[in-house]
């Protein structure tokens, strides 16, 4: 099955791949890509690069969100292959090199089996090699400088952490767009609920920090979302932050 690759604006593609998404920033030949779905997404990886015109070769760097195998799946492919090289929050740089793995774990998925669609969403993670571990060999910390990066899209990216130590949102000031990886969703296998929300709990490291980042998301200028689970959200990216906050309680 090929990836469901969506143009969002100029320049910036949303791609739904198995059940996580990934982002596609385009400027010029050069790509920035956001994440990389699960190990087993990789051919849907390469294909969404495919449909918008580009090569694996064309990737100047991989930014993670955060490293989880949703999300890390094919990044140290890309870096072992092409040399593109991985960024990171310094929080997650080791995470990355699992050094530590901050992650929801069987037993937790099991206690919680009796919610909708967590065992559905359990097959799926089983067969797209998301208990596996691939980590990044080398991954690097984002330049200490603040603000945009020298990547195309120049995303910038801003501390959230919660779901994980170092998870990061990315924002696109020029775009209007917030690519927010786990830190806010608008869907999942696991949740009944549609629009911004934020992940059931046993995903977050830290719930509470992952509540209070939304105060952060809040204060982005943007009006289209890219989450790392569900479908774009176009609206005030203020006003998404504050409905999961409501629905959180």
């Amino acid at each position: 099955m090929r990836a469901d690759v969506r143009q969002v604006a100029d320049g910036a593609y949303l791609v739904h791949g198995g059940n996580t998404n990934w982002v596609i920033l385009t400027e010029g030949d050069a790509v920035t890509l956001i994440d990389t779905g699960y190990p087993g997404d990789r051919q849907r990886l390469l294909d969404s690069l495919a449909a918008v015109g580009r090569s694996p070769e064309a990737v100047t760097a991989v930014l993670i969100t955060h490293a989880h195998n949703d999300h890390l799946g094919s990044a140290e492919y890309l870096r072992a292959a092409y040399g593109t090289p991985v960024l990171l929050h310094p929080a997650e740089v080791p995470h990355a090199r699992r050094d530590f793995l901050q992650q929801v774990t069987v037993g937790e998925v099991l206690r919680n089996a009796w919610r909708p669609g967590v065992l559905p969403w359990m097959v799926h993670v089983l067969r797209s090699g998301g208990t596996e571990q691939h980590p990044v060999t080398a991954p690097r910390p984002f330049p200490a400088a603040t603000g945009p990066l020298d990547l195309p899209g120049r995303p910038v990216p801003v501390h959230t952490p919660g779901h994980t130590d170092g998870h990061t949102v990315f924002h696109l000031p020029e775009s209007g767009l917030v690519v927010s990886g786990d830190a806010l969703v608008s869907g999942h296998a696991t949740s009944r609920i549609r629009g911004p929300h934020l992940l059931p709990d046993m995903f977050h490291h830290e719930r509470a920090r992952a509540l209070a980042s939304l105060d952060v998301i809040e204060e982005l200028d943007a009006d289209v979302l890219l989450p790392g689970h569900g479908p774009v959200h176009r609206g005030p990216v203020r006003d998404a932050a504050r409905r999961a906050r409501e629905l959180a309680g």
